[in-house]
């Protein structure tokens, strides 16, 4: 699923199975000790997924502790995001030499409940929406927009540290061909990386298969200008 909409370079791991509670390091055993047993299974399964992720890119095993507002706290070196729904989990991972930053969501491919658009979608969004619904009954627009913000927030937080609220980013979906596309994200608020960079918006891509609808975006590392080797200058063109 979200391997499609993704770019090379990152590991993606899915399972639609639960995973035994032991495969928790101690640290994040404690984190669910008390919670019930859906919330577990999720928590143990997505971290299962990431582990064999950073498998897969060379990195080795670590705990992976929910930091400020839930955020997972990844190694050195890494980034990455997980998404969890009924009867699906996924973990996303890539080295921070090549990616500054991914956020993935996946939700069941069905209609949002009563009420919940109008408090997660601005007037523009609902305008959309009814377009979109009109032309293609064949998608769960509200859903996907309800997910593709949420890939935002978890876009967004790792590079600026801030929460974003529903309202402070204007989502435009591209209904693409099929069941797959793109959206386009316009933030509303003034935002910069913490390391000083503006910030102003996200691309991102979605597909709707096998009951789920999931969203991604990924924010490239910069590339940096290689330097000449040594004992070598680099001489201006001349006039």
């Amino acid at each position: 699923m979200l391997k499609t909409i993704l770019p090379e370079g990152l590991s993606v791991v899915e399972t639609r199975a639960d995973v035994p509670e032991t495969t928790l390091y101690a640290e994040e055993a404690a984190v669910v000790a008390r919670a019930v047993h859906k919330r577990r299974a999720e928590f143990t399964a997505v971290r299962h997924c990431a582990r064999r992720a950073m498998a897969e890119l060379g990195v080795a095993p670590a705990p992976l502790l929910p930091g400020e507002r839930g955020a997972p706290q990844w190694p050195d070196g890494v980034i990455g995001s997980m998404t969890h729904c009924d009867g699906y989990r996924a973990a996303v991972v890539g080295l921070a030499s090549r990616f500054r930053s991914v956020g993935v969501d996946a939700e069941p491919h069905d209609a949002l409940p009563d009420g919940v658009l109008g408090t997660i979608a601005l007037p523009s969004e609902r305008e959309r929406h009814t377009t979109l619904r009109r032309d293609r009954p064949d998608v769960q627009w509200d859903r996907l927009l309800f997910s593709a913000k949420e890939s935002v927030y978890k876009t967004w937080f790792p590079l600026t540290g801030r929460w974003l609220d529903f309202e402070e980013a204007d989502i435009t979906i591209a209904p693409g061909t099929g069941r797959t596309g793109t959206f386009t994200v316009r933030l509303l608020v003034p935002g910069h990386t913490t390391s000083g960079d503006p910030l102003a918006g996200f691309t991102g891509r979605w597909r709707v298969a096998e009951g789920l609808v999931c969203t991604a975006i990924t924010v490239p590392a910069p590339v940096r200008p290689s330097s000449p080797p040594r004992g070598e200058q680099t001489v201006p063109p001349q006039p």
